[in-house]
């Protein structure tokens, strides 16, 4: 099996788990803060895609779809356009209040597809690329490419633990 393939079956269940999460839950239940502090299904989510479009496009040399297709518009939140939730405090979660699960689950589609384009543009030798510098050791983009699919899986899994709370189900 190829890399490519291995990889796009990853970050393809990430896709499904978001899916699955959403739902057609109302933007209420997105809000809700398990225990009155815990993190939304509406900020994991949203932060979720934040973190992987913006770790893609930076590996890629590309603009962010938050930022080339206006979701930051769309979404309009009260926060920095290159947020992307890192080290957010509970007020900022507060913040991120989604409109829709729709709206929520139409950017994750299109980060995902900016990320399937780019896993199909790699060959073998690219994953050894060093891709961020600010670590010791520097992080390759073999290695920044299972931190994100890693990253976005938790995430879908503390959000269907979330919505099951909510009486919803899991994912």
């Amino acid at each position: 099996m190829k890399f490519n393939v291995l990889l796009l079956d990853a970050y393809g269940r990430a896709q499904e788990r978001v899916h699955a999460v959403l739902g057609d839950l109302t933007p209420e239940q997105l809000a809700v803060r398990p225990g009155g502090g815990g993190n939304s299904i509406g900020w994991l989510i949203w932060h979720l895609a934040r973190v992987q479009d913006d770790h893609i496009a930076d590996s890629a040399g590309t603009e962010q779809q938050w930022l080339a297709e206006d979701w930051v518009a769309r979404f309009g939140l009260p926060l920095d356009p290159q947020d992307t939730g890192y080290g957010h405090n509970p007020d900022q979660v507060d913040q991120v209040r989604v409109r829709s699960a729709g709206l929520l689950r139409d950017y994750f589609d299109s980060v995902h597809a900016g990320t399937v384009r780019f896993l199909r543009s790699l060959d073998e030798a690219d994953l050894d690329r060093i891709v961020d510098t600010r670590w010791d050791p520097p992080v390759t983009l073999g290695v920044r490419l299972v931190s994100v699919v890693d990253d976005c899986l938790e995430h879908c899994g503390q959000a269907a633990y979330v919505k099951g709370m909510l009486g919803r189900g899991g994912a």
